[in-house]
């Protein structure tokens, strides 16, 4: 097997002590050809588009979170070499959602054994996602965990926590004027989610999607996301039966438009936050990666 490694060191799992060197020893170990990158030092779109343009390789293979996997997806869609994933995020929800192994190890060896699968890929305003893309409170709280993510000591994590109970209850909702699949909305909101097909209820197991493959989308609207709120939500994550509250609306989306008096809203695609001119512009390409995923997963 011959692959392009690109490894995400500013990665969760690599901050951590999972060094780029022990990565690489371990997928030689399996008797992987590796391919070396001309420049590490270029930006990460930079690495990923010239890993994929490599001729005569087996597979694109990224060491990362899930907006180092998406970025990698951009350079991917529409092209017949297959993704793997090395997850090494914060939460890692695309590896779940697909049975990838957590531990590197166990990711390793998958990539040698696996299956491809072919998946769906979000597209809001030309920028890729594959979990979800999302507005409010979520995008506000991420930018500020990213102001002190190399900081990690007491203080910092303290300022964080006082930071996202500040956001909860003072953070002012969001109006938007919304066209889904032709039909005028209007929504004010702490948090809207559009998904790539929908979360499925399963106690114990949070935000887990199903499917992934059927080129459906679903929104998601929090009009109020108060403390009391957010600890009713997070006891129905745990229950599975948090999509009937009466504070979450729920709507199948085929297209969908979001306009706003903004410029420009603060969007979090697969936990990476940037600013997108409005408006919002959602699209979905139906089985447009091919990704290795365990044979136990390959068909679901």
């Amino acid at each position: 097997m011959r692959i392009a490694l690109v490894i995400n060191g500013a990665s969760g799992a690599v901050a951590s002590g999972t060094t780029p060197e022990a990565i690489r020893e371990k997928l030689v170990a399996t008797g992987i050809e590796l391919l070396g990158e001309a420049d590490r030092g270029a930006p990460l779109p930079v690495r990923i588009a010239a890993a994929a343009s490599e001729p005569d390789i087996d597979a694109l293979v990224v060491a990362g979170g899930d907006g180092t996997i998406a970025c990698a997806a951009a350079a991917l869609v529409g092209k017949a070499i297959p993704l793997g994933i090395l997850p090494l995020g914060t939460m890692n929800f695309l590896a779940r959602d697909l049975g990838v192994p957590l531990d590197i190890d166990g990711a390793v060896a998958m990539l040698v054994t696996g299956a491809r699968r072919r998946i769906d890929v979000g597209e809001v305003n030309g920028r890729t996602f594959l979990i979800n893309s999302v507005l409010g409170l979520p995008a506000r709280v991420t930018r500020h965990r990213e102001a002190h993510r190399r900081h990690l000591g007491l203080r910092s994590l303290l300022r964080w926590i006082l930071g996202v109970l500040r956001h909860l209850g003072r953070y002012p909702r969001i109006t938007v004027t919304g066209t889904i699949d032709g039909a005028a909305r209007i929504w004010r909101f702490r948090l809207l989610a559009v998904v790539i097909g929908d979360y499925v209820e399963r106690p114990g197991h949070v935000l887990v999607r199903a499917p992934v493959d059927a080129g459906q989308l679903t929104l998601y609207v929090l009009a109020h996301l108060s403390p009391w709120r957010t600890l009713r939500l997070a006891l129905g994550f745990a229950l599975g039966d948090w999509r009937r509250l009466p504070d979450v609306e729920r709507l199948p989306a085929a297209n969908l438009t979001i306009a706003s008096e903004a410029r420009a809203l603060r969007v979090m695609n697969d936990g990476e936050v940037a600013l997108i001119p409005a408006p919002l512009r959602y699209r979905i390409h139906r089985q447009a990666l091919t990704v290795i995923v365990p044979r136990s997963s390959a068909h679901p």
